[in-house]
């Protein structure tokens, strides 16, 4: 659901595996603090893919089976880029995402990666105004279009 309690997904007959993901009417990001070192990027980039992928409908592929029968988890058939924003922008990116009733928004914020007990953290969040609120990252899913027009021009995550 979205924060405006939409559902973003895709419906059974939107999912193609065989078309190309730039085909896909929805589009999903992870914009990343890149004033994060690498073990915490990574953490705050994974944190947000597992909030979006439980949230978000038709967004996991079928399981995929190898020559020798083994099977693998299916990852999600849209792709997902990895980008990188500065303090400031994430924050301006993620006010915009959320405020679009159309995108689906996964926040991993900064006060996350300093709390170790899940109730401490619910806690603090509740003492911090959305407007002053950090961020780590952010997934975003929603039309291709929106997506491309709050994500801009933003690099790939080194």
């Amino acid at each position: 659901m979205s924060e405006h309690g939409t559902a973003i997904g895709f419906a059974p007959e939107e999912i193609d595996f065989t078309a190309s993901t730039r085909s896909a009417r929805l589009k999903w990001v992870i914009v990343v603090d890149s004033g994060l070192p690498p073990g915490r990027a990574v953490n705050a980039a994974v944190c947000t893919a597992v909030a979006t992928a439980r949230s978000v409908t038709g967004l996991l592929g079928d399981e995929a089976v190898d020559a020798g029968g083994a099977h693998y988890t299916g990852l999600p058939w849209v792709g997902c880029s990895i980008l990188s924003a500065d303090t400031r922008k994430l924050r301006a990116i993620r006010a915009k995402a959320a405020a679009s009733p159309d995108c689906h928004v996964a926040d991993m914020p900064a006060v996350a990666q300093r709390i170790r007990v899940y109730s401490d953290f619910l806690a603090t969040m509740k003492e911090i105004p959305t407007e002053e609120m950090d961020y780590c990252a952010i997934g975003i899913v929603g039309p291709r279009n929106r997506i491309d027009k709050l994500v801009g021009k933003l690099p790939l995550m080194p």
